[in-house]
């Protein structure tokens, strides 16, 4: 598979603040690639630089072949773009709001109707077409932004945390018409979210977090580099458990919100061992394969900082102290 998208050392410095710290990564065409990572770890600078509208730092950036600061208008004409924030106007319909982005990408008039047909169809907005976007849910503003990011067919669709805001079923939904370009139009999709249960959508996601990536791989591949299978117990006498799980199974034994943690091969095999060979007592016990919490906090050392500002703030703080000085 051919790359769609390559990124050179892309640094991104906010008087002071490094809110993108060299980051290197390759998409290739037609996969759904992931960046994973709480809110202010770089995500949104990334993608404000890849579609250009941030100019990096340090480093450089192709995206269908197209340099994003010497060549920004062909690199404009490749992308769509979902926007973290609303970006419709809510006082047109639906079908006025993708006729006015149609007509500033330049898509020609007798090919308009054809493709608005075919990308409402799509996120199932066809018959409501007509309506004012202000009566439309959440969920229906997400994926008229979708349709509209489509309606020039660009070679790569940016998703800025796609369904951030919706409620969970609103977001699964969302997730069936993504799934959808993917398999219908062999779209490449960049996008970025802090939600676990959406990485595991991706074909390739890359960890990111402070601004650096940590690890990039297959969701699967990256369940196999964090240790095996994850036993967490609790107990009255933790110090006595750790001391028995380290001396009698060599085993590394976290503290975790108050259980014990180790990390074993097959360990539907290991837990009769426990319960058979084990002195101390157990008071509740918990076996589960290794998800992307746990590559999460493998590889960053720590969980996922939703309370964390995002990179929008983090621009914002950074414009106000300019604006002050």
């Amino acid at each position: 598979m051919n790359n769609i998208i390559e990124v050179k050392n892309l640094t991104k410095k906010f008087n002071g603040l490094t809110a993108v710290d060299d980051v290197s990564f390759e998409v290739k065409k037609g996969e759904i690639f992931g960046f994973l990572g709480p809110n202010g770890a770089g995500k949104s600078t990334t993608i404000n630089m890849l579609s250009t509208i941030l100019s990096p730092t340090e480093g450089e950036a192709f995206i269908n072949n197209f340099n994003v600061l010497s060549q920004k208008d062909e690199v404009r004409k490749s992308i769509g773009l979902v926007f973290q924030d609303p970006s419709l106007d809510d006082r047109l319909t639906a079908e006025e709001n993708l006729h006015f982005h149609a007509r500033l990408y330049g898509v020609p008039n007798d090919e308009y109707k054809k493709r608005e047909k075919e990308v409402l169809q799509l996120v199932d907005l066809w018959e409501r077409r007509n309506e004012v976007i202000k009566n439309f849910s959440g969920g229906m503003k997400r994926r008229l932004e979708i349709a509209r990011g489509l309606i020039h067919y660009p070679t790569v669709l940016f998703l800025d945390e796609p369904t951030i805001g919706l409620d969970p079923q609103t977001r699964a939904h969302l997730w069936s018409y993504i799934l959808k370009l993917k398999r219908e139009k062999e779209m490449t999709i960049f996008m970025t979210t802090h939600y676990m249960n959406e990485a595991e959508n991706c074909d390739r996601i890359a960890i990111i977090d402070h601004g650096k990536i940590a690890v990039l791989d297959t969701p699967d591949n990256l369940k196999t580099k964090v240790g095996g299978d994850v036993i967490r117990m609790k107990t009255g006498d933790k110090s006595s458990l750790k001391k028995e799980l380290e001396e009698r199974y060599k085993v590394e034994v976290k503290e975790e919100d108050g259980t014990l943690r180790i990390e074993v091969a097959n360990g539907d095999q290991f837990l009769p061992r426990l319960f058979n060979e084990l002195t101390a007592k157990i008071d509740a016990i918990e076996l589960r394969k290794p998800t992307l919490d746990d590559v999460f906090l493998n590889f960053t050392g720590h969980a996922i900082r939703e309370e964390e500002a995002s990179d929008k703030e983090h621009m914002r703080q950074q414009m106000r102290m300019r604006r002050r000085t």
